[in-house]
């Protein structure tokens, strides 16, 4: 049986609200300077939240998420993600996937000069892409295994903007990766996937359970700052498309509803406030596959999402090509 799902790219945009917290700050030596187990903690946190954003998930793929204000380490986080993936062929069993990411964080710093104590708000802009390839193992005609090799590349970049002005001249390693430092990072890893298709003329049922796992480690950054994270997550998604009754474009306007659940385990786990999200969803899926285009199914989506601390709505909108 030819898979129908074609290479699939996947956008959404969701809205959350989370608590946050994070730690005090230290007493400090003389001169500005920042703690180092608060700024490798933030290292290590933000290598983390970028775990989010490596492995392909519904309900990750964007995350706006808002912290209490105050002076002793708030934060604002908002992510953002395009993936896909897709069989090559039956004849040709390989799987190939993308993941292309942006997230921003923006921390506030607590720095310290004798007695002296100031906030200092900053912002980490951070890029990430992710490629894999695996192979289908054909347990049934419906039921495939697929173990995946992943790697993934990160960069994160901080800006001082509104504070540069306190810091001024004032050097040292910690206060200059606030100020156009960089972090990299590289990660490696796999995934092992059941894939289940049932597609018959009146519906079409998809059913995947996905467990990941991918370390990430800095290279090559900032003197002051290196992180390490784990990717751990396990993942059931399922979709049941349906023609609504309507013709468009020579083809079946088709019905679509969906359910996502993610745990999140190693350094994600209750990172942003949570330990799994659930998602559940409804739209419609639009054929252009009568015409000589090169999009051949589009799909809106609304999912309403939620778990401990968390919830809120997204629309996503994929196409297959």
């Amino acid at each position: 049986m030819t898979s129908a799902r074609r290479w699939v790219a996947n956008v959404s945009a969701c809205m959350a609200a989370a608590l946050a917290c994070a730690a005090a700050p230290q007493a400090a030596a003389q001169g500005l300077r920042l703690s180092k187990d608060n700024l490798q903690k933030r290292a290590n946190g933000v290598l983390a939240l970028m775990s989010f954003s490596i492995v392909p998930d519904i309900t990750t793929s964007s995350l706006s998420i808002g912290s209490g204000g105050g002076t002793t380490g708030s934060s604002d986080f908002f992510m953002t993600q395009l993936g896909g993936g897709d069989t090559i062929s039956d004849s040709v069993p390989i799987y190939l996937e993308g993941v292309l990411a942006g997230s921003r964080y923006d921390p506030t710093f607590v720095a310290t000069q004798g007695a002296e104590s100031r906030a200092i708000p900053t912002k980490w802009n951070s890029v990430s892409a992710t490629g894999g390839i695996g192979w289908d193992f054909k347990l049934t005609d419906e039921l495939k295994l697929r173990p995946i090799f992943n790697i993934a590349l990160g960069n994160v970049t901080s800006d001082l903007r509104a504070a540069s002005w306190y810091v001024g001249q004032k050097t040292g390693r910690d206060i200059d990766f606030l100020d156009r430092g960089s972090l990299n990072a590289y990660g490696l890893g796999g995934s092992l996937m059941l894939d289940y298709e049932h597609y018959r003329p009146g519906y079409e049922v998809d059913v995947e359970l996905r467990y990941s796992d991918i370390r990430l480690k800095s290279f090559d950054s900032s003197a002051a700052v290196q992180g390490s994270a784990i990717a751990q997550s396990a993942n059931l998604w399922a979709r049941y498309r349906a023609p609504t009754g309507a013709i468009l474009l020579q083809r079946p306007l088709r019905y679509v509803l969906e359910f996502t659940h993610s745990e999140f385990l190693g350094d994600q786990r209750g990172v942003l406030g949570f330990d799994r999200l659930t998602s559940v969803g409804a739209g419609l899926e639009l054929d252009s596959s009568a015409y000589d285009v090169i999009i051949t199914r589009t799909r809106l989506v609304g999912r309403y999402v939620f778990g401990t601390n968390v919830s809120g709505f997204s629309v996503g909108l994929a196409v297959s090509f």
